[in-house]
């Protein structure tokens, strides 16, 4: 029993010595004692790239061009949509006139807007009556849409009579479209 109570105490010691020389500092150089080493570090440091800023978007720039879609295509409305006439008539009928009142809206709102009024008429009658009834139906229009506050210094009239139809047909649905007051943004 003796014996084996020494070789526990040996193994014992063993384990004890291998951990004590695995725990020990270790001083390694490769350098010799007593030489000086000089370090010298060639590169350049630069600051890391600045990170990639999305374009600002400038407020007031998309507000502007929000502002110039809208006034072209109040521009488009104010040259586009033509109202028309009765037989031989230059009276507003009342889709003439919600017509107009949606053409002066959009005058009032756009200040800097001019625009013409062109009175048109079909081919019958003679060519002095027409110019003169072309002439009555662009008037209506324009006394239309300065009642609903349009500035007169910003309209002028002119009358075609029977010189530019829209339809060269001979037939009362040619006619009618003919009987016309357009609007021409300047």
């Amino acid at each position: 029993m003796k014996l084996k109570w020494n070789i526990v105490i040996l193994t014992i010691l063993a384990m004890a010595l291998m951990m004590a020389a695995g725990c020990a500092k270790k001083t390694t150089s490769s350098t010799p004692p007593g030489a000086q080493v000089e370090v010298k570090d060639d590169t350049q440091w630069s600051p890391p790239p600045a990170p990639v800023e999305e374009p600002k978007v400038d407020e007031a720039t998309l507000a502007a061009e929000a502002e110039a879609r809208a006034k072209a295509e109040a521009v488009e409305e104010l040259s586009s949509v033509v109202i028309h006439f009765a037989f031989d008539s230059y009276e507003l009928s009342e889709e003439a006139r919600s017509v107009l009142a949606l053409k002066a809206n959009v005058m009032r709102r756009y200040k800097n807007i001019r625009v013409v009024i062109e009175g048109h008429c079909d081919e019958r009658g003679t060519e002095e009556y027409n110019l003169a009834l072309g002439e009555r139906r662009a008037r209506a229009a324009y006394e239309h849409l300065v009642i609903l506050g349009v500035d007169p210094e910003r309209m002028s009239l002119v009358s075609f009579g029977e010189e530019r139809p829209v339809d060269s047909g001979h037939t009362e649905t040619s006619w009618e479209k003919n009987r016309r007051a357009e609007f021409v943004v300047q």
